[in-house]
């Protein structure tokens, strides 16, 4: 048998040129050729043991979906992946490859792994653009009606998947758009609006319904709709910011990410004129924090006229806990990092910021998140001029729905708890999954657990037993 060659290196995707990018909001990487798709899913190397399926959290069957792909099958590839994973476009732009499929790849261990997410969001997006959609054969209706509260990536998954066992499948959503965060928290420049509505769009031709402005602990309670529905699904995410608790934090001009990248993602701020959302576009915006939320508002600014954009972070680069690609493109586009850098006030005048306080921090013993904690250098304080501030430390859920359903245990944080083998809550009937139980976590987190919940969820109705 002759060997095969192995080709070390991902092939590379084109993407906006730094300075053009940094001036728009169209999607910064163009996505690959066909000639680039079949060159890339060729390196394959077909391993006895796929020990990528298991890294994938809603198992996609990756050998195989590679295999149609170089085989010049993208429509196959695009409806393989669907039978598992109904947001492939979604997924193959946002999800965090390098810490999963990619990350306990074979090839990976001595070159480059296989570009996954490239190669998922290629077929996705080819077989858009050969408007061949094809819907999966639906079982015969079962006359069981679920409410899935949310819109986001754990609601679409959870609602794909109960549609396509036969259920009726109503989603409420809160908001005046579907998507939750892949609408209101991710920018235009990694994850385009035409494509959540595309892959929302999916979701509701299988048979699924959408309710939007329904704001559930308010318009309804999670009683109300236990009262018309077999069962609820809770996938409301995380959309209460985390604050730093510091002196100065309520002068104008300090924004949470949550707002900040509401106001230009979803409320649509980027494109004025046409729409004349508010939003501050300060010449000087310092966002602090270190994961993709951070990048997203760091790189927004740029975009929205920021001369110094500035990401201030406690530890040092190798703990940036944001993607590796979304940390090089910030860079690439001139975010300046102040790395072990710890925010301890804001100063102002006028009702308004002014400057940052800081203390320099050095690298002690790891913590629980076996990160090396910071240490603050006494004495090392300094101050940074800034007209605009963004804190992006993260988010728990909102208390809406936990509030108005006293039978549902929370957990630190305000996370609704459930067993991790069903996603069942304490309360009968309603199961939950993504953000919701995590605190803010990936896209492909909350989806892996909506799967888990839908199979729960049919076997509850069909059993009845809890």
């Amino acid at each position: 048998m002759v060997a095969k060659t192995i080709i070390p290196n991902k092939t590379s995707m084109a993407e906006q040129p730094p300075e053009v990018r940094v001036c728009n909001f169209y999607e910064v990487s163009y996505g690959y050729t066909p000639e680039q798709a079949i060159a890339e899913a060729k390196r394959c190397l077909n391993c006895p043991k796929q020990i990528c399926v298991p890294g994938c959290p809603v198992n996609v069957d990756i050998p195989a979906f590679l295999k149609l792909v170089a085989l010049d099958d993208f429509l196959g590839a695009a409806k393989l992946i669907k039978q598992t994973n109904a947001l492939p476009a979604i997924t193959g732009r946002v999800c965090p490859q390098e810490n999963q499929c990619e990350g306990v790849f074979a090839l990976a261990k001595r070159y480059e792994p296989v570009a996954i997410g490239r190669l998922e969001r290629f077929v996705a997006d080819w077989e858009a653009a050969a408007g061949s959609f094809s819907l999966p054969t639906l079982p015969p209706p079962t006359h069981k009606k679920v409410a899935v509260v949310g819109s986001g990536p754990a609601g679409l998954t959870v609602a794909a998947d109960l549609a396509r066992f036969g259920h009726n499948v109503t989603i409420f959503e809160a908001l005046h758009e579907a998507g939750g965060v892949l609408s209101y928290g991710i920018p235009e420049f990694r994850l385009p609006k035409a494509i959540v509505k595309r892959e929302v769009d999916y979701v509701r031709s299988l048979g699924v319904r959408l309710r939007i402005d329904f704001v559930v602990g308010s318009s309804a309670a999670v009683d109300e709709l236990l009262g018309e529905y077999d069962a609820v699904f809770l996938g409301t995410g995380a959309g209460l910011p985390w604050f730093l608790g510091i002196p100065g934090e309520n002068l104008g001009g300090v924004y949470s990410s949550n707002e900040y990248l509401t106001r230009s993602n979803l409320m649509k701020a980027y494109r004025y004129p046409e729409y004349d959302t508010p939003i501050a576009r300060g010449k000087r915006v310092i966002v602090i924090g270190g994961g993709n939320t951070a990048m997203d508002a760091a790189r927004t600014a740029l975009r929205l006229g920021a001369r110094d954009s500035i990401i201030v972070y406690r530890r040092s680069r190798k703990e940036l806990p944001a993607h590796n690609e979304e940390i090089e493109h910030a860079e690439q586009e001139g975010v300046q990092f102040h790395l072990l850098t710890t925010p301890v006030a804001f100063h102002g005048a006028n009702g308004r910021v002014t400057e940052l306080e800081c203390l320099r921090n050095k690298l002690g013993e790891p913590d629980a998140s076996s990160r090396r904690k910071p240490v603050a250098v006494e004495g090392s304080n300094f101050r940074i001029p800034v007209d605009v501030m963004v804190i992006a430390i993260g988010q728990s859920p909102s208390p809406l729905i936990s509030k108005s359903t006293p039978e549902l245990a929370v957990g630190k944080g305000g996370v609704v708890q459930v067993n991790q083998n069903s996603m069942k809550t304490s309360k009968k009937g309603v199961f939950a999954g993504g953000d919701i139980i995590t605190g803010g976590a990936t896209v492909i987190l909350a989806m892996g657990q909506a799967k888990i919940a839908a199979r729960a969820i049919d076997e509850y109705m069909q059993t009845g037993q809890w």
